[in-house]
């Protein structure tokens, strides 16, 4: 009863958030919109030198005089490092609501990542273009932005916050859009490589804190044609629009596999970022032609964010479009949610060299799904699992990526919980089960289990856990990455929850804390290594 009582409560709370995302006016939120704040002439954006789109400008440079603190990537290349904080907001809610509402979002987006395979909708961007190899001059995909001549140094300061507050296990980044720019909070998502905002006219959006983007009070907002050999790289909606007018713009159309889906405008777009320079001068830069949606219907539950910044492995996740920047790789470090909400987690565009120096830093290798059905997915191939310094009976075939696409294992930020495919974890769950001893269950918790009530224990005696990939590498979590405090100092719960045979396998954020997650896509491997992500 208690069960059946406390999910009717989540479901009223999910469907309560989805019913306010209908009833928007074209003209967007009444909130008051968030101006760019005045700057010192030191932090003033210059204004911009070319109009004309077709002009790659990347970033302006505001100071010759800067020590360059440059990368060298395997080709020679010189590439920047710059580095994001990333903010955390204060809680507002229970940690147990929190946990459940997380629960069901973490269901719905695995259940979506899971149709995105199967189903094979936002097809891989070489599916698309290779449909498109019988159509007369088609060129190939446009180039990312590029820096301009002169090189800066120093690292990138954004803002991204934690979604507790929100009943939301997703990681919010603060952006700069447009000229003159406005502000946007998004979510950042390692599992989709579009990025886009709600856009006006807002024909049907889902509530968001301030003001949606408004192309029309851009100068430097610029539509993609549909002749335009970059409209190949998104899906069109569904019957696709014939191209006719030489001025027609490209429409997209992105699905996330239940009712969540963004359709627009395909466009170009400056955005602005804060830099620390090593000197610790502020300075503000911008990123001009970025590719992104102007989603003018969207649907889906975003908690209060103005769109998605994708961090995706496709040619349009913006760490995709800024690899002629920073090279193939970025990491972040999440601070744990228990630590103040004044501490910073970090998102790092380019080679950290702390981090590569690291004496515990671990890789293993990313690899391919079946006949690659998406393109956006960062997998990795489990071995086994370890519970209390034992390897737990799970036949290694379980492990696989089925034929069809489905199964197998993906590392991603958007995720809140870790899980994993039965029977592999049911088989797990009975290990820590087995190994806990001393401490009375608590069955009347309906989100997670096992649960136990540890009152009066300083430190629990809990089980170690760790994955072992199939290169050899070992992945080994502190316990409160996997074992969650649901009422302080009274009860913790195993974080770990299980999915259908058929569906992925989920290294979810909330295993990530505390350990700096390198994404290396031009030598195809993660990097973990623990590390006080508040020092960082």
């Amino acid at each position: 009863m208690v069960l059946k009582v406390f999910l009717l409560l989540v479901l009223l709370l999910v469907c309560g958030a989805a019913g306010t995302h209908d009833h928007k006016s074209k003209n967007g939120s009444h909130l008051a919109g968030i101006e760019f704040p005045s700057t010192p002439a030191s932090m003033r954006i210059p204004n911009s030198k070319k109009s004309n789109p077709s002009q790659d400008e990347g970033f302006d440079n505001c100071d010759d005089d800067v020590d360059d603190d440059e990368a060298e990537d395997g080709d020679g290349d010189v590439k920047q490092t710059v580095k994001l904080n990333l903010k955390r907001r204060s809680a507002g809610t229970e940690k147990k609501e929190s946990v459940g509402v997380s629960k069901m979002k973490d269901l719905a987006r695995i259940q979506t990542l899971y149709k995105r395979m199967t189903e094979k909708k936002n097809q891989n961007t070489v599916s698309r273009l290779k449909k498109q190899q019988s159509k007369p001059q088609v060129a190939p995909p446009a180039a990312a932005p590029e820096s301009s001549a002169s090189v800066f140094s120093g690292q990138l300061i954004a803002t991204l916050e934690s979604g507790v507050s929100l009943g939301s296990g997703e990681y919010f980044i603060d952006v700069f859009v447009g000229t003159p720019p406005k502000h946007f909070s998004l979510i950042l998502d390692t599992g989709s490589d579009l990025n886009w905002i709600q856009c006006v006219p807002c024909y049907e959006c889902f509530e968001q804190n301030g003001p949606h983007y408004d192309p029309g009070q851009s100068s430097s907002y610029r539509n993609i044609g549909c002749h335009d050999s970059r409209c190949h790289l998104v899906s069109s909606p569904d019957p696709p629009q014939p191209c006719k007018a030489e001025n027609q713009t490209c429409p997209y159309y992105y699905w996330y596999g239940d009712s969540s889906n963004t359709t627009g405008d395909f466009a170009l777009e400056t955005f602005t970022v804060n830099l620390t320079m090593s000197s610790g001068k502020p300075e503000l830069r911008r990123v001009e032609n970025v590719m992104f949606g102007c989603g003018h219907w969207n649907r889906g539950l975003f908690h209060g964010a103005a769109g998605l910044l994708g961090l995706g492995r496709g040619p349009l996740s913006f760490s995709s479009q800024l690899q002629s920047l920073y090279g193939h790789s970025f990491s972040y470090c999440l601070v744990d949610r228990n630590s103040d909400a004044n501490v910073s987690s970090k998102l790092i565009f380019g080679e950290d060299k702390d981090l590569l120096s690291h004496p515990e830093l671990n890789f293993t290798t990313l690899v391919a799904g079946k006949e690659n059905p998406v393109d956006t997915f960062y997998y990795v191939q489990i071995k086994s699992i370890v519970v209390g310094g034992e390897v737990v009976n799970i036949p290694e075939e379980k492990w696989q990526i089925a034929a069809d696409g489905s199964g197998g294992t993906i590392i991603d930020s958007g995720t809140t919980l870790s899980y994993f495919a039965e029977p592999a974890y049911q088989v797990i769950k009975e290990a820590f089960m087995a190994k806990v001893k001393g401490y009375p269950v608590v069955k009347d918790f309906p989100v997670l289990e096992p649960c136990y009530n540890v009152t009066g224990v300083e430190q629990p005696d809990l089980p170690d856990f760790g994955i072992v990939f199939s290169d050899g590498a070992v992945w080994n979590f502190p316990v409160e990455n996997y074992f969650i405090e649901i009422e302080p100092r009274e009860v913790v719960c195993l974080a770990i929850l299980g999915t259908p045979p058929s569906a992925l396998s989920i290294i979810g954020n909330y295993q990530q804390q505390n350990f700096h997650i390198l994404y290396d896509t031009k030598k195809s491997r993660l990097g973990f290594a623990p590390t006080k992500c508040a020092d960082v």
